[in-house]
């Protein structure tokens, strides 16, 4: 917990820990539950929130589902957190993510849990990321008794805003989940729980739990694969009540927006400054009482209390202000402001390019610009979904600018103040079939420190369409659309904007097989900005959200501390650049069982400067449980190269029980790349 979390001892009722609770399938396969369930409810049925994800009720999430469960159960509601098939505890092979089986089991928990006599017939959802994604998708199936649901840092469109391709671009994010989920697939179920069953079922999971990078990488277009589970295909399935919340320094946050646009049930909105992580507990801050908030929005739609939510403003957003660049932020600078409705996209403002320029009139035209970025663009980005950690935000972007095609604005005579998606129009040519275009917006202070502010990209075979590639003649101008990351930000005064476009963005996207050079058309370009105008009456300061609060964690002791480092090495001999990121989660031991658990990776992205083709991924885990003499412990390696013609993928899991190696599996296949 941050400092700022209150931790409150004195909660309103008092519960009892069910654990496990076995809840049966249709199939007969059995799902492992967490249940904190109030005393009362027993003579007042209350309802259930429900948060339905792959890592570990008892262990993996403990320490963070602890003190939010119990503040839900200390306020009158059932918490539950169901393992997945296929983890935890729970029986079955965890296949993939999203898959209809895991909203089947979803409906069918929804169900079960309706019908307990504790419960009063209506369940809500809650999770950020995994948890966030199936409440939406679970929402669109319409369970009967699934009434409202909170996703946090969630997503409507699994191709296009997930970890796995951008802009039609192949995101290194891609390589870095596949790997956390071939390690986080390969944990046995806990041998004080389903008894001595628990070394079958580990070598079941073991043998056949697929390295999920390889189906992920085999659908690079926009395919029927990839809308399964895209609430975006249909908004109007989803009928509970929608509380979309989001972070400006989390990937997840257009969806936000979206949602709330067009969403036709009761829908709320919140996009703050954190990234991925709760918003009571996130960094950077300020965090909010984001528990409390939780808590209203379910009375209105659980308990039927007439509190007033759905009469506020739609949308609460955090407007950060101008801020020099640094690779962690302990709190960012800004205010709330509230908003009845998603911003809407007539309200845009056109931006126009000239050479070296950018500016709210038309410029003169002239000649073509033309500019090939060098490899190692993007270095300066940081990592594309940040926890929280330090140096995991993108740092000064002068180096990416000077190694970019620049337009800066004339200093600002007054605020610029934006919110919403911005939107740029180029007319671009390429000197090769297949190319990248990436886009920054940056905030450039008077002594020229470069913040990013937002970023979107385009693999351009895929300018017709994310279903679809279609490689470029080389030579022939052509109008694409990049719609950028939403934002929410205020530009000071004397500060420019600056619009920065690069044929790289490594390690962010796997760069093209062959190095282009970009043609671009100023004259026929412009940038449409969500300029936001204050309201008359916003006050300076106006926070609609009460102090962050939260329930007591159960008892731990933390025997090593988890730590992110992110170093980038340069060979000045070879030119091969290599970004270093150190993942440690950290070690613990839980004192109510004694059970231990301790994982950390490390992942290394390098390439050669002017050879794309030398673009090389390897990311190595290494996990540990324990308890008495009980010990297990895997290591997975995934390595992920790239000739002219296809993709190499090489995933490896070897598995200990003790010191002994009980299973090993390495698995290699090649992959066409399509218009990558």
């Amino acid at each position: 917990m941050t400092p700022s979390t209150q931790i409150r001892e004195d909660l309103p009722e008092a519960f009892e820990i069910l654990d496990p609770v076995w809840i049966a399938m249709p199939d007969g396969a059995n799902l492992a539950a967490r249940i904190l369930l109030p005393r009362s409810a027993s003579s007042k049925p209350v309802p259930a929130i429900l948060e339905y994800i792959p890592y570990r009720r008892r262990d993996g999430t403990l320490l963070g589902d602890t003190p939010r469960h119990a503040y839900f159960a200390g306020h009158g509601y059932a918490a539950v957190r169901v393992d997945l098939r296929g983890s935890g505890d729970s029986d079955g092979i965890l296949l993939d993510e999203y898959r209809k089986q895991e909203q089947d089991d979803a409906i069918a928990v929804i169900a079960w849990l309706a019908a307990q006599p504790w419960c009063n017939g209506k369940v809500g959802m809650t999770g950020y990321s995994w948890g966030g994604f199936n409440s939406l998708q679970v929402a669109a199936r319409r369970p009967p008794a699934l009434k409202a649901i909170i996703p946090v840092h969630a997503t409507d469109d699994r191709y296009g805003d997930d970890c796995h391709y951008m802009g039609g671009g192949l995101l290194l994010g891609n390589l870095s989940w596949a790997s956390t989920m071939t390690t986080f697939s390969a944990r046995p179920p806990d041998p004080a729980i389903v008894g001595e069953r628990w070394r079958a079922m580990w070598l079941e999971r073991l043998g056949q739990s697929p390295p999920l990078l390889l189906e992920w990488m085999a659908h690079p277009l926009r395919d029927s694969y990839w809308r399964r589970g895209s609430v975006g295909e249909d908004y109007g399935a989803i009928t509970a009540a929608v509380y979309a919340v989001g972070g400006w320094a989390d990937p997840y946050t257009n969806c936000v927006l979206r949602l709330l646009a067009n969403v036709k049930a009761p829908v709320k909105a919140m996009i703050g400054p954190w990234a991925h992580a709760y918003p009571h507990d996130a960094r950077p801050g300020p965090q909010i009482g984001f528990l409390q908030e939780s808590l209203r929005w379910f009375d209105r739609w659980l308990k039927d209390i007439d509190n007033g939510i759905e009469r506020e403003p739609k949308l609460s957003a955090f407007i950060q202000e101008s801020t020099p660049p640094a690779s962690d932020y302990e709190t960012r600078d800004g205010r709330w402001v509230r908003e009845a409705a998603a911003p809407s996209p007539e309200a845009r403002q056109a931006w126009y390019l000239g050479e070296g320029q950018l500016a709210d009139r038309p410029l003169p035209g002239g000649a073509p610009l033309q500019h090939r970025s060098p490899e190692t663009t993007g270095i300066t980005t940081g990592e594309w979904c940040p926890y929280g950690n330090p140096g995991e935000l993108p740092i000064d972007q002068r180096a990416d600018d000077g190694r970019s095609l620049v337009f800066d604005s004339a200093r600002l005579a007054a605020p610029l103040e934006m919110l919403g998606t911005p939107v740029l129009t180029l007319r671009v040519a390429i000197d090769k079939p297949v190319g990248i275009v990436t886009a920054r917006l940056c905030d450039v202070a008077p002594d020229g420190a470069s913040t990013l502010i937002s970023y979107g990209v385009l693999n351009l075979t895929r300018r017709k369409g994310f279903d679809r590639s279609e490689p470029m003649v080389p030579g022939q101008p052509e109008t694409v659309r990049i719609a950028l990351n939403d934002l929410g930000q205020r530009l000071k005064p004397g500060h420019r904007l600056r619009l920065a476009l690069s044929t790289n963005y490594w390690p962010i996207l796997w760069p093209a097989h062959e190095a282009a050079t970009l043609t671009l058309h100023a004259a026929d370009c412009r940038l449409e900005l969500p300029v936001r105008k204050a309201g008359a009456n916003e006050g300076p300061d106006e926070n609609p959200f009460r102090a962050p609060e939260a329930a007591a964690n159960v008892p731990f002791t933390q025997l090593r501390r988890g730590r992110r480092e992110r170093v980038i090495e340069e060979e000045a001999t070879t030119g091969r650049t290599t970004v270093v990121i150190n993942r440690d989660l950290g070690a613990y031991r839980l004192e109510e069982d004694g059970l231990e658990f301790d994982g950390r990776a490390v992942e290394r992205f390098s390439l050669t400067e002017g050879d794309p083709l030398s673009a090389r991924a390897e990311i190595e885990w290494h996990y540990r449980m324990r308890r008495g003499d009980w010990e297990i412990g895997t290591v997975s390696r995934t390595i992920l190269t790239g000739d002219t013609r296809q993709f190499r993928v090489s995933v490896t899991m070897d598995a200990y029980e003790g010191e002994k190696r009980i299973f090993s599996r390495e698995t290699t296949r090649d992959l066409p790349r399509v218009g990558l």
